[in-house]
């Protein structure tokens, strides 16, 4: 994997980081990652943000800008929103309610058969983890004082559920109703309310 894929990755699934940071976790000199960084900038594909930490210099955090969502696999996004147009006009609203619910069935048989045999909602949650990751979500999981954290560091289905957010309402109902009774699901970050991820606390009730 090339430097610059490095950057972008370390960026998505971890949120701003300063070049220092960068390249410890990278293994490269900060001279060396400055000079990736500003040609990542120069392609659009990052910003900046400098902040006050005291006292001396502020510190410049990078970021991901909205035109690098390309990088990390909508690509067909223009297909994708043909063909959700072409069945609400052929089939209608139900039609493609119909289709949202056909996806999720299919979901979650193959979800289900992933967590069978998991003992323990941490084990659930990380097995979902990693079929969700290969969709292309960059999904983990993370715990806290609040509970368990279903963090998806990108959505491959990006531009279907902004057209259709029912994509969306469908995929938390399908979390609650897999993780099993007594466990509660709500999604405190969304990509599609301005969040760099969706983010799904999961509470043993």
């Amino acid at each position: 994997m090339k430097t610059t894929d490095k950057i972008l990755e370390r960026l998505k699934l971890h949120g701003p980081q300063t070049a220092n940071e960068l390249a410890a976790e990278l293994g490269l000199t900060s001279m060396g990652v400055r000079q990736h960084l500003l040609s990542l900038e120069a392609q659009g594909l990052l910003g900046f943000e400098d902040r006050s930490e005291g006292r001396g210099r502020p510190a410049r955090y990078w970021c991901l800008t909205d035109a690098s969502q390309g990088y990390f696999g909508d690509r067909h996004e223009d297909l994708t929103l043909r063909l959700i147009e072409s069945v609400k006009v052929i089939f209608g609203d139900e039609g493609l309610d119909k289709l949202i619910g056909h996806r999720e069935q299919a979901s979650a048989a193959q979800y289900a058969a992933a967590m069978a045999g998991c003992d323990d909602l941490r084990a659930r949650l990380e097995a979902l983890a990693a079929e969700r990751s290969r969709e292309g979500y960059m999904a983990e999981v993370q715990e806290d004082e609040r509970g368990l954290w279903l963090l998806e560091n990108h959505c491959p289905i990006c531009a279907a559920a902004r057209e259709c957010q029912n994509f969306c309402r469908s995929e938390l109902k399908l979390f609650s109703e897999l993780l099993g009774p007594g466990v509660s699901v709500s999604r405190e970050e969304h990509i599609l309310g301005g969040a760099r991820r969706c983010a799904y606390l999961i509470k043993a009730d």
